[in-house]
């Protein structure tokens, strides 16, 4: 069969019209892209800005002398013997970033059954507390109340069995949380999520006239996959028995989350932190929203490592990363950040990097 040929007309209108100009015009009175324009209009109605104070820099320390030993699952970042953690303290102050926290990697042949390093005042924390108050007194310190830095076994508390004795555990940590007090620690941080120990905290800092001490309480504190490099960072990775799901909090919650922040909150905590971050911005809001309390985020070492590593294969570009996701913490609600990023962060808002 022979098809027949289709004959295109000589005058074929064009597909599209071109109108006048004036005739296409919208009649837009309200033109959100107004406010976009330009720099300065964007920077006059922005809602939330992120800023040196917002800052709280976790610092990993281990023994030795002029150490900076790095951290393989972190890039960029050090474990910093004593004198060099003073250096950091110094930077930081420079910068202007108002707290360090202070993690310890303890001495395998120190951990035991008890973690009862994290009762000598002449640990490597306490001794980290002395010497940048000596030389930085006007910098923030925040310890780490738990014991898994301190225990063969590597769980947040005392172990019988398989279980973790709460009661017991709240004895220990009250008098880990006055060792660091002593020692010149600004704000105790407890990390381990036991019940009561808040309450059991501050009533043993008050009675040795701690009063002024702050506790920073890891209000909610999930049983997240996004530990892993952190738990390197301090040796827990290779001594951890089993998981922590019977005291870190079931990342399937939120409405949990709330009552434990009450919790903490009614025992004397002055500032509630939720961990991990990005993931648990949610909660931050709902924490924020409901209680309208500083509440602080942990931006953790899952979070850090994978932006870097996305970064250093290119698949994204690491800085705008890491300020669009600081950004995320300040839309939710967090009053401050901990982030491994926050030196390198000040020196960008600073105009320095």
């Amino acid at each position: 069969m022979v098809w027949p040929l289709i004959q295109r007309p000589k005058h074929e209108p064009p597909a599209v019209q071109t109108a006048p100009a004036a005739a296409r015009k919208l009649d837009l009175a309200v033109r959100p892209r107004r406010n976009r324009k330009a720099d300065w209009a964007r920077r006059l109605v922005r809602e939330n800005n992120l800023s040196v104070d917002d800052l709280i820099w976790p610092v990993f320390l281990c023994e030795g002398e002029n150490t900076r030993e790095p951290v393989g699952s972190m890039p960029g970042v050090e474990r910093f013997s004593i004198d060099e953690a003073v250096r950091a303290a110094t930077e930081a102050a420079a910068l202007g970033i108002p707290a360090l926290a202070l993690f310890p990697f303890t001495d395998p042949g120190l951990r035991n059954e008890e973690a009862s390093e994290a009762l000598n005042p002449a640990n490597l924390v306490c001794r980290a507390c002395r010497a940048i108050k000596r030389e930085v007194p006007d910098i923030g310190l925040i310890t780490d109340v738990a014991l898994d830095p301190y225990t063969s076994h590597g769980h947040d508390g005392i172990l019988h069995g398989e279980r973790i004795l709460n009661d017991e555990t709240v004895f220990v940590l009250v008098q880990q949380a006055l060792n660091q007090a002593r020692a010149g620690a600004d704000i105790i941080a407890p990390s381990d999520m036991m019940d009561g120990r808040v309450g059991a905290i501050r009533a043993g800092l008050d009675s040795e006239n701690f009063e002024d001490v702050q506790i920073l309480a890891y209000a909610a504190k999930y049983a997240s996959a996004f530990y892993g490099p952190f738990r390197d960072a301090v040796g827990t990775n290779a001594t951890l028995i089993g998981d922590k799901r019977t005291y870190q909090m079931d990342p399937a919650n939120s409405d949990e989350a709330l009552r434990e922040v009450a919790l903490d909150i009614e025992e004397g905590a002055d500032i509630v932190m939720v961990k991990p971050g990005l993931p648990y911005l949610d909660i931050v809001f709902r924490v924020k929203d409901t209680f309208v309390m500083p509440v602080f985020a942990y931006q953790v070492s899952g979070e850090y490592a994978m932006i870097l590593a996305a970064a250093e294969r290119g698949f994204i570009d690491g800085d705008k990363a890491m300020l669009e996701s600081l950004i995320a913490f300040k839309r939710a609600g967090a009053d401050a950040i901990l982030t491994y990023f926050a030196p390198r962060i000040a020196k960008k808002l600073k105009g320095m990097g």
